[in-house]
């Protein structure tokens, strides 16, 4: 454990002397539905995310951000491309094998709202349990209590129901139950978008310690750019099923290349407010509307 820990603007910059990366994503493309419902929801996309490296997924609701982390854990099928978890092409495995690379847990999945992603039957401790009994674990109650601690909980929080658990404390529990299977990679799905401002700082700094601690790769999904930037190393921006734009946070932020980058900057308030504010965004989507479809910024 590292005797100093990074705050979530304090940016980790990629070590490329590491084992090889944990994803790679290349020239990705996903269509969805059938027949005339058929859509193209992904476009050519390229990704990766290092050991030890937090990327942050940006883009608007319908974007096709859950859709790219979905193709990463192998539960939509790419229509053409390759992804590679940790040297395993994910994209050409049979369904029992994609099974079996879930139950591994080299990949897990942090969901947006715990409330609906955690069995309200079960108590945390046990739905921490489920994946490891899943796996064929017997005894898990070292495994669970480990795992609560790491992200700050007791074993009493255990013994509780979701209903039962404030929205931090069961947003937690999400993460501890990805935790306790041991993955190397996270894909953290707009993970501090239902909660209030102090517990989602709270969040950040938690998955920013583990990552230190665990050497873990994230990928941080979200439409919020504050929230990426204060925890991302890199930014990949996705506009309409297209990365647009892809840098280090500091230069996304400080210096974004696309129109629609700008936009998501722009969307925040400022001191100035109101009429200034609204013209600042009527101008940036005027400037994102004279873009090609999709056309990413060099």
């Amino acid at each position: 454990m590292p005797d100093q820990k990074r705050t979530p603007d304090q940016k980790r910059a990629p070590d490329h002397k590491r084992a090889p990366e944990l994803l790679r994503v290349t020239d990705l493309d996903v269509s969805l539905g059938r027949g005339r419902r058929r859509a193209a929801v992904l476009h050519d996309v390229q990704l990766s995310v290092d050991r030890g490296e937090i990327v942050g997924l940006i883009g608007e609701t319908g974007s096709g951000k859950t859709t790219l982390a979905r193709s990463v854990l192998g539960s939509v099928t790419p229509t053409t491309g390759s992804v590679l978890v940790d040297g395993v092409e994910v994209s050409s495995l049979g369904s029992r094998d994609r099974l079996a690379l879930r139950r591994a847990g080299t990949v897990q999945y942090v969901f947006q709202d715990p409330l609906l992603s955690l069995d309200p039957d079960l108590t945390a401790a046990q739905s921490i349990a489920e994946g490891l009994r899943i796996r064929g674990v017997r005894e898990t109650a070292e495994a669970v209590e480990g795992a609560l601690a790491d992200v700050g909980l007791d074993t009493s929080h255990g013994r509780r129901s979701p209903a039962e658990l404030s929205g931090g404390q069961r947003q937690r529990v999400a993460i501890a139950r990805a935790l306790v299977l041991d993955p190397k990679l996270l894909l953290c799905d707009e993970p501090v978008s239902a909660l209030d401002a102090a517990n989602r700082i709270q969040i950040l700094t938690l998955l920013s310690r583990l990552r230190d601690e665990r050497d873990l790769g994230m990928l941080f999904i979200s439409h919020d750019l504050g929230s990426v930037a204060g925890i991302a190393d890199r930014i990949v921006v996705l506009y309409r099923g297209r990365v647009v734009e892809e840098g280090p946070t500091e230069r996304v932020v400080l210096q974004p290349r696309h129109p629609y980058t700008r936009l998501l900057l722009g969307s925040a308030p400022t001191l100035a407010g109101g009429e200034a504010d609204r013209e600042q965004r009527h101008e940036l989507r005027r400037q994102l509307a004279a873009e090609p479809n999709g056309t990413r910024t060099p």
